[in-house]
């Protein structure tokens, strides 16, 4: 029997957090990956918001960590939720 792998988050419960622009979502997916947390830009969930955009997908364990991270870089973000 072949075990499938459990992907990115492997099956830990998640969040997204959302920003104000495209170019704020990309600048956190980098400063997240290169301070080693996992994190996947998605597509918003509609039942979050009917905008067209992407959100970073992370680890519910780790939110407080990107909140800082994006703080003292100086990337705003509007808020975080749960999946």
């Amino acid at each position: 029997m072949v075990k499938k792998p459990r992907g990115l988050f492997e099956g830990k419960p998640t969040r997204v957090a959302l920003f104000y622009s495209m170019h704020y979502a990309i600048r956190a997916e980098k400063l997240a990956m290169e301070k080693g947390l996992r994190v996947k830009l998605i597509p918003i969930p509609r039942h979050l918001s009917s905008d067209c955009g992407v959100c970073l997908q992370h680890l519910a364990s780790e939110s407080e960590r990107l909140r800082e991270i994006l703080e003292s870089a100086g990337v705003e973000y509007d808020r975080f939720e749960d999946l």
